[in-house]
Protein backbone atom coordinates (compact mmCIF):
# COMPACT_ATOMS: atom_id res chain seq x y z
CA UNK A 1 0.00 0.00 0.00
CA UNK A 2 1.45 3.38 -1.01
CA UNK A 3 1.18 6.41 1.26
CA UNK A 4 1.79 9.98 0.19
CA UNK A 5 2.23 11.60 3.59
CA UNK A 6 4.90 14.19 4.26
CA UNK A 7 6.53 12.26 7.12
CA UNK A 8 10.13 11.17 6.59
CA UNK A 9 9.48 7.46 7.09
CA UNK A 10 6.13 5.76 6.78
CA UNK A 11 5.71 2.17 7.94
CA UNK A 12 2.99 0.52 5.94
CA UNK A 13 1.08 -2.72 6.09
CA UNK A 14 2.27 -6.27 6.09
CA UNK A 15 3.50 -7.26 2.62
CA UNK A 16 4.11 -10.62 0.99
CA UNK A 17 6.79 -11.55 -1.57
CA UNK A 18 5.90 -10.15 -4.99
CA UNK A 19 3.56 -7.48 -3.61
CA UNK A 20 3.73 -4.06 -5.37
CA UNK A 21 5.41 -1.28 -3.34
CA UNK A 22 5.83 1.48 -5.90
CA UNK A 23 7.59 2.32 -9.14
CA UNK A 24 11.23 3.16 -9.84
CA UNK A 25 10.26 6.66 -11.05
CA UNK A 26 8.95 7.40 -7.56
CA UNK A 27 11.27 5.44 -5.20
CA UNK A 28 14.70 3.82 -5.06
CA UNK A 29 14.41 0.10 -4.20
CA UNK A 30 16.26 -0.85 -1.01
CA UNK A 31 16.69 -3.89 1.27
CA UNK A 32 14.07 -6.62 0.96
CA UNK A 33 12.82 -5.50 -2.47
CA UNK A 34 13.37 -6.27 -6.14
CA UNK A 35 12.34 -4.61 -9.41
CA UNK A 36 10.40 -6.23 -12.24
CA UNK A 37 9.25 -4.24 -15.28
CA UNK A 38 9.82 -0.93 -13.44
CA UNK A 39 7.67 -1.95 -10.46
CA UNK A 40 9.27 -2.30 -7.01
CA UNK A 41 8.07 -5.45 -5.26
CA UNK A 42 8.60 -7.06 -1.88
CA UNK A 43 11.17 -9.85 -1.76
CA UNK A 44 10.20 -11.09 1.72
CA UNK A 45 7.32 -11.25 4.18
CA UNK A 46 7.55 -8.11 6.29
CA UNK A 47 6.51 -4.51 6.85
CA UNK A 48 7.12 -2.06 4.03
CA UNK A 49 8.95 1.15 4.88
CA UNK A 50 8.60 4.20 2.62
CA UNK A 51 11.20 6.91 3.22
CA UNK A 52 9.76 10.03 1.54
CA UNK A 53 12.74 12.23 2.38
CA UNK A 54 15.31 9.96 0.69
CA UNK A 55 12.81 8.51 -1.81
CA UNK A 56 13.55 4.91 -0.78
CA UNK A 57 11.31 1.92 -0.19
CA UNK A 58 12.37 -1.18 1.76
CA UNK A 59 10.85 -4.15 3.54
CA UNK A 60 11.79 -5.07 7.10
CA UNK A 61 11.50 -8.87 7.39
CA UNK A 62 9.06 -10.22 9.98
CA UNK A 63 11.33 -13.17 10.65
CA UNK A 64 14.36 -11.79 12.47
CA UNK A 65 17.53 -12.78 10.68
CA UNK A 66 15.76 -13.90 7.50
CA UNK A 67 18.40 -14.92 5.00
CA UNK A 68 18.42 -13.72 1.42
CA UNK A 69 21.20 -14.38 -1.08
CA UNK A 70 23.32 -11.27 -1.60
CA UNK A 71 26.27 -10.41 -3.81
CA UNK A 72 29.34 -12.28 -2.41
CA UNK A 73 27.15 -14.93 -0.66
CA UNK A 74 28.43 -18.48 -1.10
CA UNK A 75 25.40 -20.65 -1.82
CA UNK A 76 24.59 -24.31 -2.13
CA UNK A 77 22.00 -25.28 -4.71
CA UNK A 78 20.66 -28.07 -6.88
CA UNK A 79 20.97 -27.83 -10.65
CA UNK A 80 17.44 -27.97 -12.06
CA UNK A 81 18.22 -27.65 -15.78
CA UNK A 82 21.22 -27.35 -18.08
CA UNK A 83 21.52 -25.82 -21.54
CA UNK A 84 24.62 -25.34 -23.71
CA UNK A 85 25.36 -21.83 -22.36
CA UNK A 86 23.91 -21.86 -18.82
CA UNK A 87 22.47 -23.83 -15.93
CA UNK A 88 19.56 -22.97 -13.64
CA UNK A 89 20.16 -23.61 -9.92
CA UNK A 90 17.60 -23.81 -7.08
CA UNK A 91 19.38 -22.19 -4.12
CA UNK A 92 18.65 -23.86 -0.78
CA UNK A 93 21.51 -22.74 1.51
CA UNK A 94 23.61 -19.66 2.15
CA UNK A 95 26.77 -20.86 3.83
CA UNK A 96 25.46 -23.42 6.33
CA UNK A 97 22.02 -21.84 6.82
CA UNK A 98 19.00 -23.52 5.22
CA UNK A 99 16.62 -21.18 3.35
CA UNK A 100 12.86 -21.39 3.61
CA UNK A 101 12.09 -19.46 0.43
CA UNK A 102 12.68 -20.45 -3.18
CA UNK A 103 15.54 -18.63 -4.88
CA UNK A 104 16.79 -19.16 -8.42
CA UNK A 105 20.34 -18.74 -9.64
CA UNK A 106 21.79 -18.86 -13.13
CA UNK A 107 25.33 -20.01 -13.91
CA UNK A 108 26.56 -18.80 -17.31
CA UNK A 109 29.32 -20.63 -19.18
CA UNK A 110 31.60 -17.55 -18.97
CA UNK A 111 31.51 -17.66 -15.13
CA UNK A 112 32.44 -21.35 -14.69
CA UNK A 113 36.24 -21.49 -14.82
CA UNK A 114 39.18 -19.40 -16.07
CA UNK A 115 39.82 -21.56 -19.14
CA UNK A 116 37.53 -22.11 -22.13
CA UNK A 117 34.51 -24.37 -21.58
CA UNK A 118 32.83 -25.83 -24.65
CA UNK A 119 29.47 -26.71 -23.10
CA UNK A 120 27.69 -26.49 -19.75
CA UNK A 121 27.00 -30.23 -20.11
CA UNK A 122 30.72 -30.69 -19.23
CA UNK A 123 30.26 -28.54 -16.10
CA UNK A 124 27.14 -29.90 -14.38
CA UNK A 125 24.03 -31.99 -14.91
CA UNK A 126 20.47 -31.77 -13.51
CA UNK A 127 20.27 -32.93 -9.85
CA UNK A 128 23.95 -32.08 -9.14
CA UNK A 129 24.59 -30.18 -5.90
CA UNK A 130 26.73 -27.14 -6.60
CA UNK A 131 28.52 -24.53 -4.47
CA UNK A 132 28.76 -21.10 -6.09
CA UNK A 133 29.23 -17.43 -5.30
CA UNK A 134 26.58 -14.79 -6.09
CA UNK A 135 28.18 -12.15 -8.33
CA UNK A 136 25.08 -10.08 -9.13
CA UNK A 137 21.35 -9.95 -8.51
CA UNK A 138 18.80 -8.53 -10.91
CA UNK A 139 15.03 -9.00 -10.77
CA UNK A 140 15.37 -11.65 -8.06
CA UNK A 141 17.59 -13.83 -10.25
CA UNK A 142 20.99 -14.49 -8.76
CA UNK A 143 23.93 -14.70 -11.17
CA UNK A 144 26.45 -17.28 -10.00
CA UNK A 145 30.20 -17.85 -10.36
CA UNK A 146 32.31 -21.03 -9.87
CA UNK A 147 35.80 -19.98 -11.04
CA UNK A 148 37.43 -20.52 -7.60
CA UNK A 149 38.87 -23.93 -6.65
CA UNK A 150 36.47 -24.35 -3.71
CA UNK A 151 33.43 -23.70 -5.94
CA UNK A 152 31.68 -26.09 -8.33
CA UNK A 153 29.88 -29.43 -8.13
CA UNK A 154 30.16 -30.97 -4.64
CA UNK A 155 27.91 -34.00 -5.19
CA UNK A 156 26.75 -35.75 -8.37
CA UNK A 157 24.97 -38.89 -9.50
CA UNK A 158 25.80 -41.09 -12.48
CA UNK A 159 23.76 -40.11 -15.56
CA UNK A 160 23.47 -43.77 -16.51
CA UNK A 161 22.64 -45.70 -13.31
CA UNK A 162 22.00 -42.98 -10.67
CA UNK A 163 24.79 -44.12 -8.29
CA UNK A 164 26.99 -41.57 -6.43
CA UNK A 165 29.99 -40.50 -8.49
CA UNK A 166 33.48 -40.55 -6.96
CA UNK A 167 36.33 -38.19 -7.80
CA UNK A 168 39.06 -39.77 -9.93
CA UNK A 169 41.82 -37.50 -11.27
CA UNK A 170 40.19 -34.78 -13.42
CA UNK A 171 36.79 -36.50 -13.81
CA UNK A 172 34.14 -38.42 -11.90
CA UNK A 173 33.84 -42.18 -11.86
CA UNK A 174 30.84 -44.41 -11.14
CA UNK A 175 31.91 -47.43 -9.05
CA UNK A 176 28.71 -49.30 -10.00
CA UNK A 177 28.67 -49.13 -13.82
CA UNK A 178 32.18 -47.80 -14.57
CA UNK A 179 30.98 -44.68 -16.42
CA UNK A 180 33.32 -41.65 -16.42
CA UNK A 181 31.72 -38.18 -16.51
CA UNK A 182 33.00 -34.61 -16.70
CA UNK A 183 32.06 -31.92 -14.18
CA UNK A 184 33.59 -28.70 -12.84
CA UNK A 185 34.08 -29.97 -9.29
CA UNK A 186 34.95 -28.11 -6.11
CA UNK A 187 38.24 -29.02 -4.45
CA UNK A 188 36.33 -30.81 -1.65
CA UNK A 189 34.03 -32.82 -3.97
CA UNK A 190 32.41 -35.77 -2.18
CA UNK A 191 33.18 -34.48 1.33
CA UNK A 192 30.44 -33.66 3.86
CA UNK A 193 28.39 -30.76 2.37
CA UNK A 194 26.03 -30.17 5.32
Amino acid sequence: MMCSQSSEQQSDNLVLPGERLGVIEEFIPDAGTYVKDGVIRSGVVGRSLHDSLNKRVSVVPLIHGAMLPKVESVILGQVSSVQTQNAIVRIFKIGKKQLSGVFTGILHISDVQPRYVESMFNVCKPADIIRAKVISEKNKTYHLFTKDKNLGVVYALCSQCGYSLESKRQSLYCPRCGRIEKRKTALDYGKDIT
